[in-house]
């Protein structure tokens, strides 16, 4: 059973500049200028709530990719970003913070008519943390520091020397981002490579360029120099492809599908660039027999069901003690039919469509399976009519066990697959753990000693307790086995763009 929601046949009325700004072909951004694709293509955006073309977009290609990258050397080599002071680098990222904020209003539209997300969603989550990327990062742009280190071993007896460590940017950085957070993936991306003194070729998603275009409009109104961010919109298996094997890209930072992760490292291979991945995941979420239930329930409900479940960290796994399993699915149930349906610009909305027919037949195509495989389908969200949008009503399957594609394979989509355990035991986290995937988890319970004990032996980059999303700059966020390689955000993005260089100097020998 296919569900879509009943949208009008057009979009909800835009602002006036907004609707002028997408009236405008949007062209590629390479060495400061908006520029047309080589080959003159482009290709259309389409809101996924209805269907209909709002914006074409230049479709760049490895000719383009060529002219970013050169362009981006030279900046990294000899233009004044290499110059600039690590101060002024801060100042000027700390100023884009500033220019998200302010047009945060224009950003969250894009995102909600561009992805599908409900603007008010976009508002508050995807703007406000790309702005506060941008300002904590402005501050380390002055604290990346080197070390003094005392050795010994091989020094002669009687000599003197002096050695530090150096860290530099590693140069030009080829940067391809996804469709589910399109302004918040950018800077993700941008911020920490920009504060270490490294320039950027950032592909965008082909579903969803507008956000990311208008924010480079706002790095050169920031005073950005120009190459040092080009910005290309694009095919993967063109742009996307071209980038990841430039031989002049110095490194590749890509989030995205665990199998275009290793198309990605299969690329830079070639040169032994360095990559970082932040990839697909199927997170456990356990509650344990204690949980405090007025939490863990909308917990749950929020840890599949936030942006539709298009989630790389989506808490698409649920784990409940047996004792409490019909309450918990019935709640996730109840507080799911509540969900409103919309498009993205509509008063009300609380969950978008899918961002487009692709992920609507994919998703559809694993509720499809799940039911042949022998699952029970809860359909939660009511009667939802037939209409133009890519809408899938949220979905909750019990009944299921470890060998079903439902349960190993990632969706992406407002799927929760739902198993009871009897015990806290090994057999629980073996289960939870039975993924080939490792990027989030949750546990929720009152005994937070014994949850904690649970959470320590989860493996996966993030972990939360009675808690499930909670993101910050300064946090860390990467994963475990084939959810990637690296981390995103905090001081421990800093080491996927920078080298580290000793340097040894004889002070002189009595």
């Amino acid at each position: 059973m296919n569900i879509r929601a009943d949208i009008p046949s057009s979009s909800p009325t835009l602002p006036p500049e907004l609707r002028a700004w997408l009236g405008k072909e949007r062209h590629l951004l390479i060495d400061g200028k908006w520029v047309p694709a080589r080959s003159g293509k482009t290709f259309e955006v389409t809101d996924p709530a209805t269907g209909e073309v709002i914006a074409k977009v230049a479709e760049g290609d490895k000719a383009d990719v060529d002219l970013a990258v050169k362009a981006a050397r030279r900046a990294f080599e000899s233009g004044p970003w290499s110059k600039m002071s690590p101060s002024a680098r801060g100042r000027l990222l700390h100023k884009i913070g500033d220019l998200i904020l302010e047009h945060a209003d224009e950003l969250a539209a894009l995102e909600a008519i561009d992805n599908g997300k409900p603007k008010n969603v976009a508002k508050a989550a995807d703007v406000t943390l790309s702005a506060d990327m941008f300002h904590y990062m402005s501050g380390w742009a002055t604290k990346i520091e080197g070390k003094s280190i005392p050795i010994s071993a091989l020094a002669a007896p009687g000599s003197d020397f002096f050695s530090v460590t150096r860290p530099e940017p590693i140069g030009v950085v080829g940067q391809i981002i996804p469709w589910n957070f399109p302004l918040l993936m950018a800077a993700w991306k941008l911020a920490p490579a920009l504060t270490t003194g490294c320039t950027v070729v950032l592909k965008i998603a082909e579903e969803t360029p507008l956000s990311a275009l208008r924010l480079g409009e706002l790095l050169l109104e920031a005073g950005l120099p120009d190459g040092v961010v080009n910005i290309i919109a694009g095919f993967g298996e063109t742009a996307g492809a071209a980038l990841a094997g430039h031989p002049d890209v110095n490194k590749v930072a890509f989030t995205g599908s665990t199998e275009v992760g290793k198309l990605i490292v299969k690329a830079a291979s070639h040169d032994l660039k360095r990559v970082s991945l932040e990839l697909g995941g199927k997170s456990p979420n356990i509650i344990l027999p204690d949980a405090d239930l007025s939490l863990a329930i909308p917990g749950a409900n929020a840890a599949i069901f936030f942006n539709h479940g298009q989630c790389c960290n989506a808490g698409s796994r649920l784990f409940v003690h047996r004792s409490i399993f019909d309450k918990v699915v019935d709640g996730i149930a109840a507080e799911a039919s509540k969900i409103k349906l919309g498009h993205g610009l509509s008063e009300g909305t609380e969950m978008g469509p899918l961002v487009s027919s692709v992920q609507y037949e994919r998703v559809n195509g694993y509720i499809a399976a799940g039911r042949d495989e022998g699952a029970k389908e809860i359909v939660c969200g009511g009667d939802v009519p037939n209409g133009k949008g890519y809408f899938v009503a949220p979905r909750i399957l019990t009944d299921v066990n470890p060998s079903m594609k439902v349960v190993r394979e990632e969706i992406f989509g407002p799927v929760l697959v739902a198993t009871p355990f009897d015990e806290i035991d090994d057999a629980l986290i073996a289960e939870a753990n039975n993924s080939v995937y490792g990027l989030a988890a949750g546990v929720w319970g009152k005994d937070t000693g014994r949850a904690q004990q649970v959470a320590h032996k989860l493996r996966a980059g993030t972990v939360w307790v009675n808690c499930y999303h909670v993101f910050d700059a300064a946090l860390p966020f990467g994963g475990y086995k084939q959810s990637g390689w690296g981390r995103e955000m905090g001081q421990a993005v800093l080491s996927n763009y920078l080298e580290t260089k000793a340097i040894t100097t004889r002070l002189g020998s009595n």
